[in-house]
């Protein structure tokens, strides 16, 4: 009896998860759909050249980017919007990330004005701006190291725009996804848009000249191409229906916009955590919950920004290990909303698929291996049963993967070159064995690191830059 019961929650977590994925994704293809033909005529012109648009603030953190500093702040001085500025956070650079950045763009140490809402580290070398007019929407700040989330704190505390949109310093920008982005805070009257995020895509392997990215390919690598399955299954099927349901709880660190003013009130990022792009959208949603105050946090399914993904898997595990350990961290400080009627959709559906499907999955499978093991060792294996399940979470792991790629084929179609779908397709099949049991270790470590080893903070990400590829 104590077999059969193990073996039914087992079966109904794995049905539970699937039917999921399957709603999530209807949901995103329909939304998706909707989104392409609203926006096909829509005339961004308009937006990028009106003196009234609303004015944005680019925040970025930069730790030892001298390997391509220059090229990334230009490839943010070219964007396609009229009202904007670039904050360029160095946070305690040891190498000569500020000296390239002095040289390239004629900066000079200016007196500025900074209102600190929050604490940071303090200044270290102070404010610099350029003695170019070229250059003058760039502002250059250097201060004490304190992590990314103080240096986006520091950026908070300079900028005088209403908007802020904070981004990796080694990310390319599109010229037009400020006007994009922009967008949703615009055309939403009914609700409060607090911040809005887009598709981040994986720029290994593709030409990127003077931050214009130039051509897309396919990585050869395949740690590389499965984690491009993976972000298009994350981002084209599964927060665009997060987005539409109200109960996104993150917006990727890459490139994301918010309301500086509600950003603010909840008190900034928490420098505290390695997680601090989820906790801060979750610390904002529960603020406008307890003022119950009509909210929104928007997703569009622009590929607007492209990064670089690990290439081996000593990185790759350090990466997923901070993911898990900020999941983690985010969903105990905010255990309150869990389950809580008072914080509505947010506390009955987001936050208990998040802990369920999300912080507690890694640890479940784990169980169910030992599990079948055990199962294994003791003789009690049905192995008709035990193969076809095997087999259909293969096969279903590999159809939403395919499922996936066509809808990336049939919406933004970023990669057109020919072949690049079949060998797609061909990852697809690999994925599971070749990325998928690195995750499993990953979120297992980071699970055991966050109880057991606090020492461990940031972890290693060491990056070869998007543009030496």
């Amino acid at each position: 009896m104590i077999i059969d019961l193990i073996q039914y929650l087992f079966l109904g977590f794995s049905f539970t998860a699937i039917v999921s994925y399957i709603i999530l994704s209807i949901i995103s293809a329909f939304e998706t759909v909707e989104y392409m033909k609203k926006n096909s005529f829509v005339n961004y012109k308009e937006i990028l050249s009106s003196s009234i648009s609303p004015s944005i603030s680019i925040i970025a953190p930069a730790y030892n980017e001298t390997l391509n500093i220059v090229e990334n702040v230009r490839s943010l001085l070219s964007n396609h919007y009229v009202n904007y500025d670039v904050i360029i956070v160095n946070d305690g650079s040891k190498d000569d990330s500020l000296e390239k950045l002095i040289k390239a763009y004629d900066l000079v140490k200016v007196d500025y004005l900074i209102n600190y809402q929050i604490p940071t580290k303090q200044l270290r070398d102070g404010v610099f701006k350029s003695t170019n007019p070229a250059f003058e929407k760039l502002i250059v700040v250097d201060k004490e190291n304190g992590g990314k989330a103080d240096a986006l704190n520091m950026g908070l505390n300079i900028s005088s725009n209403k908007y802020v949109a904070c981004i990796d310093v080694d990310c390319l920008l599109l010229q037009d996804s400020l006007q994009k982005m922009i967008k949703p805070f615009l055309e939403t009257t009914d609700a409060k848009v607090i911040a809005a995020g887009g598709v981040i895509r994986i720029a290994n392997s593709c030409v990127i000249k003077d931050g214009e990215l130039l051509d897309v390919n396919l990585p050869k690598n395949l740690i590389v191409r499965g984690q491009i399955l993976e972000y298009l299954r994350a981002f084209l099927l599964g927060r665009m229906a997060w987005s539409k349901l109200n109960g996104l709880l993150v917006i990727s660190g890459a490139f994301g916009i918010f309301d500086k003013k509600a950003a603010i009130e909840v008190g900034g990022y928490d420098s505290n955590t390695v997680g601090e792009d989820m906790e801060i959208i979750v610390r904002m949603r529960r603020h406008m919950e307890e003022q119950k105050i009509k909210y929104k946090v928007a997703y569009i399914p622009d590929p607007l920004c492209w990064t670089e993904a690990p290439d081996n898997y000593k990185i790759f595990i350090s990466q997923r290990n901070r993911w898990t350990r900020g999941t983690i961290e985010t969903l105990k400080k905010h255990r309150k909303i869990g389950f809580n009627r008072n914080y509505n959709f947010l506390g009955m559906i987001s936050y208990p698929y998040w802990l369920i499907y999300e912080r507690l999955a890694p640890v479940i499978e784990v169980t169910g291996i030992f599990y079948f093991l055990f199962l294994l060792i003791n003789n009690y294996i049905k192995w008709e049963y035990a193969i076809a399940f095997i087999i259909l979470a293969y096969l279903f792991t590999v159809m939403f993967s395919i499922v996936t790629i066509i809808t990336e084929e049939l919406t933004y179609h970023q990669y057109k070159k020919k072949g690049i779908g079949f060998r797609l397709i061909s990852t697809a099949f690999l994925e599971p064995f070749v990325n998928h049991p690195f995750i499993l270790y990953a979120a297992i470590k980071g699970n055991f690191d966050y109880y057991f080893n606090k020492k461990i903070k940031w972890g290693e990400m060491t990056r070869k830059g998007i543009s030496n590829n």
